[in-house]
């Protein structure tokens, strides 16, 4: 369903996008249910890192850490050449936890960073999350808390002159990648 803006753009409203991660099973459940093999799952005591491939016309490969004390997950994608992006790290908002000894869930709450090491982070999705929370599929609360994680994180890695690195290091929190 798409909900008229006032700028005569129009959002894609969906519901949060859930996906599971199975430490044991070595799979990714993605939002929309397809089972992906991963490559590499490591658990530390601040999150859950995956290294997996990709099928995505716009990318070959992705690397995530689930970091729930902060109610974020950092990416990095491995662009094809043909869509290749000016970004370090994609940050979703959300909720991110394990859900059983060897499970892991995350909610996506809409809201997305762009950081650009040593220049800047970018808020997308402003849009989504004000459709989705009209629309009822996140309360009052969660939009709240959105915004808040969100604008945490952007004033978190602003203070550290726009390092991602450097904010983690902050919370005690050392980020390893295969690709980086």
């Amino acid at each position: 369903m798409l909900i008229p803006m006032t700028q005569a753009s129009a959002v894609d409203l969906h519901r949060p996008k859930v996906e599971y991660f199975n430490v044991d099973d070595l799979t990714n459940i993605d939002p929309k249910g397809f089972v992906r093999q991963v490559e590499q799952y490591r658990v530390e005591p601040w999150g859950l890192y995956m290294a997996r491939t990709s099928d995505h016309p716009e990318f070959h490969y992705i690397e995530s850490w689930l970091l729930p004390s902060l109610s974020i997950r950092v990416t990095v994608f491995q662009f094809t050449p043909a869509h290749l992006r000016d970004q370090d790290y994609y940050v979703d908002i959300g909720e991110y936890a394990q859900v059983g000894p060897k499970k892991w869930k995350s909610v996506d709450h809409y809201l997305d960073l762009v950081v650009r090491t040593g220049r800047e982070v970018e808020l997308l999705d402003v849009d989504e999350l004000l459709a989705a929370h009209a629309a009822g599929y996140l309360d009052l609360g969660e939009a709240q808390r959105a915004i808040e994680t969100s604008t945490a994180t952007i004033d978190g890695i602003a203070a550290h002159g726009h390092s991602l690195e450097a904010w983690m290091a902050s919370h005690g929190i050392t980020l390893t990648w295969k690709w980086k």
